[in-house]
């Protein structure tokens, strides 16, 4: 052991030396390239101006069938697609993007929200001498300075604490993430710095004390991930891309170069989802940026070619705020599989992950029982005793598919590379491919360089540097104030607003409704925890939202925090949607089905139900089943064995409390595992047992009918707020 040791100090040494002769090489190259960002001399730049507002759906899909000829069309309107198209546009480059489902839809909105150079990469690079993994963290942290600088509303600077249970770890980790810093130069965005025991657990109370040597605190970035994504289409969008969200590529079209012969990609055809139309898309270049799908896309070129994805998914997990403190994460550096483990605070919620296992390309992705549990055993080991981290303290859950890759142009095709790849076929297809969320533009900057030089395009150098996105120009911290002041909206609404949608809050704030309320005087909330709003809903249709999915995930982040508070939105969110898009009431009805199906399958609510099902064994002690019986036959007076939504409305009216029929519904359908409109006995039971093993959390019901219990003798008031349980 103490040879290991030796052994790794030595190796870390040695590589540590190796990578600090490479920072300190870059780091006055790097502040003399870049310096601070200047963003008017950004936009300045760019090859056509920005108009103030971004196009219609209408009007886009219109652009895409009149022109006659696009210079650039982008396949995939992901981070790295949207990225491409924004870059190509900003050349002076006639641009135009498709996606066939929703901006962000896909690995995009999946991450794991950081905005971050990867430690791991970086000791991987130090312990094997590794070069290309070196310049790999190098552009990530260069791309994470940009990033936080061109949407600050959209992202910031995150503490995050390695805790330490050993002595000889002290001084191991701290050189590393020492180096970390030095590999940033410039772009560091603070100092890294050392925590005793007590003051590490001054900042992160809830972590475990035994062992616990002291602690190691640096800094990474945080973002918004799905609104991140939709603010780079919208910039692409104002700065003239043709972007259309809901169209299908079909297939590739080819014209035979008459010059050599040879087949080229010269367009697509393809389909407007929403309304079943076909058309061509002709382009001089076609940029395939499908993340999981790549090869998909790539064999509509050649049947023949080779898969180069090989996909890996990720699952995280979301959980109440008082898991974490409110400004400071944790990153877990070995898991007991040898995996890496994030656990940070987001949008007052707490997320954790992510597992990595080989998966099936899919559209969607759905998050296992398996992965969810390692999660939450690897949460156990760090948390302190005193925290009982509970199976049903998850509020929602989901997995992405992150899409490594093989280059095809390398002689080992079978070594997954760590950075992206760039990619051009003999017909002319230019595939961008692997990378990670951070470096999306450089990315798509590659992609553009190797699209302009393959197919003699006329355009300039990258004008992306600085460049700000959508909702930054003239946010700033405070702008939240004028919010409140200017509108009447609550502090809490405001601040939300402010950090998603930047300088366009104003503009949702304008149609924020009246709430007929002394305070506040605007802004109706879609669910009473959450500081989302219905005129969110109104303008996230004219940011091209299309289906109830889109808000409930992309344009809000509801499911992603709380499934079950989604759920409660959804009729009030389709009634929106419905009088902005016209909606017949079977549109209605088909859309609430198909965001129920999502929340189910792909945001973890499937498991709610399950856990509950897979604690049918009712563990309950004799006189706890007899203490249950009886507060259940206080609602089931006739002994049917089962209650309905009458039984409720019943007992409530009897101690003078009203609940709309609507949420009495919703309160069973929770429990109602069998799905037949009541709740029988042994359901009930069942829901007692989970609780009492911590599988479920929050129920409403058991909460209420133990309230009503409780003041059919004191005759007090019942609150009926959800309690924030999980899944």
């Amino acid at each position: 052991m103490a040879f290991q040791k030796a052994a790794k100090g030595a190796a870390l040494i040695g590589g540590g030396a190796i990578a600090t002769v490479f920072g300190l090489s870059h780091f006055s190259q790097y502040r003399n390239q870049h310096g601070t960002f200047v963003h008017v001399q950004a936009a300045e730049g760019a090859a056509v101006p920005l108009k103030d507002h971004f196009p219609t759906r209408e009007q886009q899909i219109a652009r895409l069938k009149t022109t006659s000829e696009f210079d650039v069309l982008v396949i995939g309107g992901g981070a790295t697609g949207c990225g491409c198209a924004l870059d190509a546009v900003t050349r002076g480059l006639k641009t135009a993007l498709l996606e066939r489902d929703d901006f962000s839809s896909g690995t995009s909105s999946r991450s794991t929200k950081l905005i971050h150079g990867g430690v791991r990469y970086l000791q991987k690079a130090i312990m094997n001498l590794d070069l290309e993994q070196y310049r790999m963290v190098k552009e990530a942290l260069e791309e994470r300075a940009n990033l936080l600088e061109i949407a600050p509303h959209l992202s910031a600077p995150l503490p995050i604490m390695l805790p330490v249970y050993k002595w000889w770890q002290l001084p191991y980790y701290w050189f590393g993430i020492k180096l970390y810093d030095l590999v940033a130069g410039s772009q560091c965005l603070k100092s890294s710095y050392v925590l005793s025991k007590s003051r590490a657990l001054e900042l992160f109370p809830m972590l475990r004390k035994d062992d616990l040597v002291g602690a190691i605190v640096y800094y990474d970035g945080q973002h918004n991930d799905a609104r991140m994504n939709l603010a780079i289409a919208l910039t692409a969008a104002r700065y003239g891309a043709a972007t259309a969200n809901y169209v299908e590529v079909l297939r590739l079209l080819k014209s035979r170069d008459p010059a050599g012969g040879k087949e080229r990609v010269c367009g697509v055809r393809c389909r407007d989802v929403l309304t079943g139309q076909e058309f061509d898309v002709k382009a001089k270049c076609v940029i395939n940026a499908t993340g999981p799908f790549t090869d998909s896309v790539r064999k509509m070129d050649d049947q023949e070619v080779p898969n180069i994805c090989q996909p890996s998914a990720g699952v995280h997990i979301v959980m109440p705020g008082y898991y974490s403190p409110d400004n400071m994460g944790l990153l877990d550096p070995a898991t007991s599989d040898g995996r890496v483990i994030f656990f940070l605070p987001w949008e007052k919620m707490t997320i954790a992950g992510t597992t990595d296992s080989p998966t099936d390309v899919t559209s969607h992705p759905i998050p296992t029982e398996e992965d969810i549990n390692f999660i939450l055993n690897e949460v156990r080991n760090y948390l302190s005793v005193d925290v009982e981290v509970r199976r049903g303290d998850v509020l929602a859950a989901w997995s992405g598919i992150r899409p490594l890759v093989t280059d095809p142009s390398s002689k080992d095709t079978q070594s997954i590379s760590r950075n992206h790849v760039v990619n051009i076929s003999q017909s002319g297809l230019v595939t961008i491919a692997g990378g990670k969320w951070t470096t999306y533009r450089a990315m798509a900057q590659d992609a553009v360089d190797a699209a302009i030089r393959a197919h003699g395009l006329k355009a300039g150098s990258s004008k992306t540097i600085g460049l700000q996105l959508q909702g930054a120009e003239d946010w700033s911290p405070t702008l939240y104030i004028r919010l409140v002041q200017d509108y009447g909206l609550e502090s809490e609404v405001a601040q939300h607003l402010a950090s998603t949608y930047g300088d366009k809050a104003f503009e949702v704030a304008k149609i924020a409704q009246v709430t007929g309320k002394r305070w506040p005087i605007v802004g109706k909330r879609l669910v009473s925890e959450f500081p989302y709003i219905e005129a969110e809903v109104v303008y996230g249709v004219k940011e091209y939202a299309r289906t109830a999915v889109d808000i409930i995930s992309r344009r809000t982040r509801l499911a992603f925090l709380n499934v079950q508070a989604a759920e409660e939105a959804l009729p009030r969110i389709v009634e929106i949607m419905g009088k902005e898009l016209n909606w017949s009431e079977q549109k209605r009805k088909e859309e609430l089905e198909a965001a129920k199906k999502f929340l189910y399958f792909e945001m973890g609510y499937k498991v709610k139900s399950d856990q509950l099902a897979d604690s049918s064994e009712i563990s309950l002690l004799p006189s706890d089943i007899e203490r249950y019986k009886k507060r259940f036959h206080m609602f089931d007076k006739e002994k049917k064995g089962f209650i309905t939504i009458l039984d409720v409305q019943r007992v409530l009216e009897s101690i003078s409390v009203q609940i709309a029929e609507n949420t009495l519904h919703d309160i069973l359908n929770e429990v109602d595992l069998n799905k037949n409109g009541q709740v029988e006995l042994n359901e009930f039971l069942q829901l007692m047992s989970a609780i009492q093993k911590g599988h479920v959390s929050g129920s409403r019901l058991a909460v209420l009918m133990k309230t009503a219990e409780e003041n059919l003798r004191q005759r007090a008031v019942i609150p009926v707020d959800r309690s924030g349980g999980g899944l």
